[in-house]
């Protein structure tokens, strides 16, 4: 057959309008919408799942990092350093049932959450924000205005194409998805390498005072389970890659989540999400290695003898891909010199943490805290858009911090307080003063 193809959908496309569209469901997302939406813009929040929760969820990353400051004192408690509405977020899983107290992480701490939980508290604030929720929902293509106004977006759904329009748009796709389909700049990981993706898991069946009674509560194990993976790895009694893992007791009983894999390709590559046969490919491997793991835990951890895989994430957990060109850039000196920024919108203390290699690298910043100014979420060019999530715009170790959960809800918060800004008060979302949001944030509960 020489004929040429031609593309054909005859079903009618529908169109709908808002101030402010959000691109994706994660802790940004949902933040970004339901900040915008009480601040009085009508707002849409399109999610290619059927529920919201993102990395998180989708990715089973299953914990808030980010919350609390590093600590060189093994005794120092916990000692917040996000604020706003992360706090409203995860006092809904609370409320719930459905989030750990904080969990030892190295020098610092996290909460672990149940996926599900997540889930139905997203849907309770969205519902009560009067957001329009756009689920099983597939950004195809933007909607421009001209050559660089991005005036919404062009969406799949089961019954057709639907045109998204708004006065502003954010990209919290994580991908930074719908600033590249704008042809607006982006840059990948570190001349073009990414970390390489985690198929992350739940172990059920455990003993878990057994378990901690043996290892202690740092859900980081200790060097000498990493030397027995290495000795196991190298006899080829097991498939593990990756030396250092992560296994973090959640709030149901019986379970640990682990980080434990490192996916690579069958050549030994590290694997770039953005190319369509490398995801398919992290898929493949990260669930073979999630046996080869909790085999591996079930042989040889006590507290692990009964386990058995109870679920791994519905998509291989990324850490990074495409990022946005931005206004400001959050250099990796920003973050190891704890560096502090007059138009600030949020502010962190967790590790800079690299996943490359059999063991993942952690650069600690004890005792203070670093911020992230807005400029990192306005694209250096083009109009009716901003990003929030974790294709902020960051250098590559910068952004192995400042990915995470925490962050991300405060990313969406600010986000979310100047789209509503921008499309009820007609300004650019550049022209938005960094210190008044500052302030804004701050009146909001921010502590900045």
């Amino acid at each position: 057959m020489n004929e040429p193809l031609h593309r054909r959908d005859k079903r009618p496309a529908r169109r709908f309008d808002f101030d402010v569209l959000v691109v994706g469901g994660g802790a940004a997302g949902v933040a970004a919408a339901v900040t915008a939406a009480r601040a009085g813009a009508k707002v849409a929040l399109a999610e290619r799942y059927g529920f919201c929760g993102g990395a998180a969820v989708a990715g089973l990353s299953g914990t808030v990092c980010g919350l609390y400051l590093a600590s060189d004192d093994p005794k120092a408690p916990p000692r917040k350093v996000a604020s706003g509405f992360v706090d409203e977020f995860v006092g809904l899983l609370e409320q719930r049932g459905g989030v750990t107290p904080p969990v030892r992480y190295g020098k610092t701490f996290t909460r672990v959450h149940d996926p599900l939980v997540w889930r139905e508290a997203a849907d309770f604030v969205l519902e009560q924000a009067g957001v329009t929720l756009f689920l099983h929902t597939l950004i195809i293509d933007t909607l421009v205005a001209d050559d660089d106004h991005v005036a919404g977006a062009l969406a799949w759904t089961k019954e057709g194409r639907v045109e998204l329009s708004a006065k502003v748009t954010v990209d919290a796709s994580g991908d930074a998805d719908l600033v590249a389909l704008a042809g607006l700049p982006t840059f990948v990981g570190h001349d073009g390498q990414v970390q390489n993706p985690t198929m992350i898991f739940r172990l059920m069946g455990v003993d878990v005072p057994r378990f901690l009674g043996h290892f202690g509560e740092d859900s980081i194990l200790g060097d000498d389970v990493s030397q027995m993976i290495r000795n196991l790895h190298n006899s080829r009694d097991y498939d593990l890659p990756r030396a250092k893992v992560f296994l973090f007791p959640t709030p149901r009983p019986g379970e640990l989540l682990c980080n434990a894999t490192r996916v690579l390709g069958r050549d030994g590559r590290e694997l770039n999400p953005l190319v369509a046969a490398d995801l398919t490919e992290a898929e493949l491997q990260g669930r073979r290695q999630v046996r080869e793991y909790a085999r591996f835990f079930r042989d040889r951890l006590p507290g692990c003898e009964n386990a058995f895989v109870n679920d791994t994430g519905v998509q291989v957990g990324v850490r990074q891909t495409r990022q946005v060109r931005g206004a400001a850039l959050l250099r990796n000196d920003d973050i190891v010199k704890a560096r502090k920024w007059p138009t600030a919108v949020a502010r962190s203390a967790w590790p800079i943490e690299l996943h490359s290699g059999e063991k993942p690298r952690l650069v600690w910043l004890t005792d203070d805290n670093y911020e992230i100014p807005y400029e990192c979420f306005v694209p250096a060019r083009g109009e009716g858009v901003l990003v929030a999530g974790r294709c902020l715009s960051a250098e590559h170790e910068a952004m192995a911090s400042a990915r995470v959960t925490a962050q991300c809800f405060g990313y969406g918060q600010a986000v979310g307080a100047a789209a509503a800004i921008a499309a009820l008060d007609g300004v650019a979302p550049r022209a938005i003063d960094g210190r008044a949001l500052r302030e804004r944030l701050r009146r909001d509960g921010v502590e900045l």
